[in-house]
């Protein structure tokens, strides 16, 4: 299994994903946690907190759409494993957000940029959780 190196593509969605969190926080004055906006905007609390919550999903949406209109074509997507893979994995990702109080964007982001002990443990912990999955999956299982 090779994973390709792709540090413009990395650099530039690191920039977006930065500067989105930035932006939410300055004129919203809230975190810029994925999973987070995507509950609240399932049950939101009034109509002023559903709309920047419907306008941020529709961006994340809207993206691979506005690639295909610059580039003539949707952007390449392979994942390597079985469909039950992702399934099990999902499900796993779903608990870790729902016990780690947060995703990977809320705490590795923005809680890391705000030096939150929780977020900095939290970030350690993906990290490490990641590393030693990778590892087992593609050396010890011989990638699913």
């Amino acid at each position: 299994m090779i994973t390709d190196f792709t540090p413009w593509a990395s650099l530039i969605g690191g920039v977006l994903i930065g500067g989105s969190a930035v932006l939410l926080m300055a004129f919203q004055g809230r975190v810029f946690g994925a999973t987070g906006i995507l509950a609240g905007f399932l049950q939101p609390n009034g109509s002023g907190d559903w709309a920047w919550r419907a306008a941020i999903l529709a961006g994340m949406i809207s993206g691979p759409a506005l690639y295909m209109l610059f580039t003539g074509a949707m952007p390449a997507i392979d994942v390597p494993v079985s469909r039950l893979a992702l399934i099990i994995g999902g499900a796993i990702v779903g608990l870790g957000v729902t016990f780690g109080s947060g995703c990977t964007s809320g705490h590795g982001v923005c809680g890391m940029a705000r030096l939150s002990p929780r977020s900095i443990a939290a970030t350690i912990t993906f990290m490490i959780t990641t590393g030693i999955t990778v590892y087992i999956v593609r050396h010890i299982l011989g990638g699913i």
